[in-house]
């Protein structure tokens, strides 16, 4: 081979180790990188500010090492009142460590509810996790409410794992009060018109994930993603924030990492940390 042959050949190969690395970094920054994102919602039932982060859909995935740092840098960042952990924190399979890791350390620092989704539900050792989870301090919500005062302002937290396990949503309606600040954790965004139906009370706030925000999205195209469980292909509900009446409802895009779903890894879609600031109705 002459000279000029093996330059040509070398030049090729450069340019072929560039394209891979631009499309390696491109797609780590699009769809493997954790971002936080932030909703404000306002209400005539909040005086002051409330801040919540919304963990959800972790998929007992890592982040910053064993011992979950860089996600607890993330929250700890946001100073947030109150921690909610939403459905599918572990796999249906594996350990359940990096999970309870977040939960305990968060726990240590700010009043944490946790929901449970039907990754939970389908594991073998589903009570054991649940009593684990709530050694780690958080407050396990299936069917009933966490409590608070948060400067003057009367909030309930309800969970139920979908609109129909269990009943959970029925005993939520049961003891729901339209004098506080009512949030519902509840897994599955696709069955909203179930966590909507009530009386002449509703839920002020619906956090749900699960739905990865579609997996794959192209954005201004593909905003929804291409595909969610219960949805099917080009679904509608699978990330962002929506409003029905009084009532606002916020779907995280998750937390599961690519790592942790190598069969299909998301494109254009970023693992979400959910922060959602309760605001005054007029500010």
């Amino acid at each position: 081979m002459s000279a000029a042959a093996e330059k040509d050949k070398k030049r090729r190969r450069f340019v072929a180790f560039c394209l891979v690395l631009m499309v390696t970094v491109t797609l780590f920054i699009a769809g493997y990188e954790p971002e936080t994102v932030h909703y404000g919602v306002h209400s005539d039932k909040i005086n002051g500010s409330i801040k919540i982060v919304f963990v959800s859909d972790l998929h007992n995935c890592i982040y910053g090492g064993r011992d979950q740092s860089a996600l607890l840098a993330d929250i700890d960042r946001e100073e947030p009142d109150i921690v909610i952990f939403g459905g599918d924190v572990v796999d249906e399979w594996g350990c359940t460590t990096n999970a309870l890791t977040v939960m305990r350390k968060a726990a240590e620092k700010y009043p944490c509810c946790y929901t449970p989704g039907n990754h939970e539900y389908e594991r073998s050792d589903t009570e054991e996790f649940f009593r684990d989870a709530e050694k780690t301090g958080v407050k396990l919500l299936m069917g009933d409410y966490a409590e608070l005062d948060i400067r003057g302002n009367s909030v309930r937290i309800y969970g139920a794992v979908d609109a129909f396990y269990k009943g959970q949503m029925k005993e939520c309606f049961a003891t729901l009060d339209g004098g506080y600040y009512n949030i519902l954790v509840a897994h599955k965004p696709e069955q909203i018109d179930d966590y909507l139906r009530s009386g002449s009370t509703r839920f002020d706030l619906i956090l749900s994930g699960h739905a990865h925000a579609g997996q794959w999205r192209i954005p201004g195209l593909l905003d929804q993603g291409l595909y969610a469980p219960g949805q099917g292909v080009f679904p509608k509900r699978t990330c962002g924030m929506y409003t029905y009446w009084d009532t606002v409802h916020i779907i995280s895009r998750g937390l599961a990492k690519p790592l942790r779903m190598i069969f299909i890894p998301r494109i254009f879609n970023r693992p979400e940390l959910s922060v959602i600031e309760l605001l005054p109705e007029n500010t």
